[in-house]
């Protein structure tokens, strides 16, 4: 196996991670909240709780990945995804419950800045669209074996739950053993003097570069480093990095405020207020994840071929107009419609926003800072899906459906104006060059 595709996929693999600790939880939540006697209000803190702990976990990720190296970081998503599985299923009362998902979003939360990342550093430029996106792929692989796993595992008994949640476990002890075979970021080696190292693994990421263009590539890295750190340690909050911190926090924005970690959370649910039973609900989850899958390999295959702004065109119309017709199927009673609706939904998303956001965030930022400002971007995400998630089941019964998806429809109509007057093209760029085309040397 190519040396390139092995690191990237491994570091991918915290997605699948991610995708199935977000998802695992639809299957379980109302037999949890049955079981436990929850009110609404407290149900949604005990469900949310993985997401508060993914919002932290992408406001300190930055510090580990920068301190102790891409590497280890990863090694260590995997062992709280394992900790968390098997606490969460073990859990006897709602408390511990709470705990033991927050850990789980902390490897959630640090996975989005670590793994995107990484590959993005270890890749050439002409691939790091579809090698980045991989994460993402991988993030809706996880999803569709949440989904399945929840579908084949529903019915088993009374701790049925627990087992949805346990199943975890297993996918976690795999990733953490395959880290100890990638090697360490090349930029993150250059940017602690380790030069030999970082030369080493560039010229194995790319078996056809020259000595002399690798070397090449090492002493453009460093310059890069000395001229915008100078020995220093880098200061994020400043005025140079002002477009790449307003891309990053909008690109977040825009992706939770569609409404899909909602949907995805509450699928079944969703399905249930258009009439159908419970089972034919969850089996309509399934359809969810196979969309998702399916539309994210167009991503990734139209990525680094059209380019990250025109899929953000795609999925902005695929957005409103699916979440409108949802609406207005809610509104006039349509509802079986509803399904194709959100199908449609996810394949725009899994076209546009999810093909784009991880690659974007971790190309627009300077090597110096690309861990802080995948930080930023990743907790601007979690904090408005945490804050959905909390707020979904309380915003469904207080307002109609109807409402609810035409807010999400409002707020992609903006997207799409943010995506025609702000977003740049990094299609192809070195992440170097990419400095100057957006006035950061």
């Amino acid at each position: 196996m190519n040396k390139l595709f092995f690191w990237s996929i491994t570091s991918a693999l915290a997605g699948f991670l991610f995708g199935f600790d977000t998802v695992v939880i639809s299957g379980a939540e109302q037999k949890i909240q049955n079981l436990w006697g929850l009110s609404d209000g407290i149900h949604g803190i005990a469900i949310g709780a993985a997401l508060y702990g993914t919002v932290v976990g992408a406001l300190v990720g930055g510090w580990p990945t920068d301190r102790f190296g891409r590497r280890a970081t990863l090694l260590w998503i995997g062992i709280f995804y394992f900790v968390s599985a098997v606490g969460s299923a073990l859990a006897p009362e709602v408390v511990s419950f709470v705990v033991a998902r927050f850990l789980g979003g902390l490897g959630v939360g640090i996975s989005t800045v670590a793994a995107p990342l990484y590959i993005s550093e270890i890749a050439p430029a002409a691939k790091r669209g579809r090698l980045a996106g991989m994460f993402q792929f991988n993030i809706v692989f996880g999803i569709l074996i949440a989904f399945l796993s929840n579908a084949l595992i529903s019915g088993a008994g009374p701790n049925d739950w627990r087992w949805m949640l346990a199943a975890e476990a297993f996918p976690a002890l795999a990733y953490s053993a395959m880290c100890f075979f990638i090697p360490e970021s090349p930029r993150w080696l250059i940017g602690r003097g380790r030069r030999e190292e970082a030369m080493a693994i560039l010229k194995q990421s790319d078996p056809s570069a020259t000595n002399e263009s690798v070397a090449a590539l090492a002493n453009e890295i460093a310059h890069h480093f000395h001229k915008n750190a100078g020995g220093k340690r880098p200061k994020f909050w400043v005025k140079r990095l002002r477009v790449p911190v307003l891309l990053a926090f909008l690109i977040a924005f825009f992706n939770q405020l569609s409404g899909i970690n909602a949907i995805l959370y509450f699928a079944p649910r969703i399905f249930e207020m258009t009439g159908l039973g419970a089972k034919a609900a969850m089996l309509q989850s399934i359809g969810i994840g196979i969309t998702n899958l399916v539309f994210t390999f167009v991503g990734l295959w139209l990525i680094d071929r059209l380019g990250r702004r025109a899929l953000l065109y795609i999925g902005s119309f695929g957005y409103i107009a699916s979440l409108g017709l949802t609406s207005w199927a809610f509104y006039t009673g349509h509802h079986s419609i509803v399904p194709t609706c959100i199908f449609a939904f996810i394949a725009a998303h899994a076209v546009g926003q999810g093909a784009v956001i991880w690659v974007f965030i971790s190309e627009i930022f300077p090597n110096e800072h690309r861990a802080m400002g995948q930080s930023l971007g990743s907790s601007t995400h979690w904090v408005f899906a945490a804050l959905l998630a909390t707020a979904f089941p309380k915003m469904v019964s207080l307002f109609s459906p109807g409402t609810v998806f035409l807010i999400f429809t409002g707020m992609m109509v903006l997207q799409l104006i943010w995506v025609a007057t702000m977003v740049p093209e990094t299609k192809g760029v070195p992440l170097e060059e990419l400095e100057e085309k957006l006035g950061l040397s």
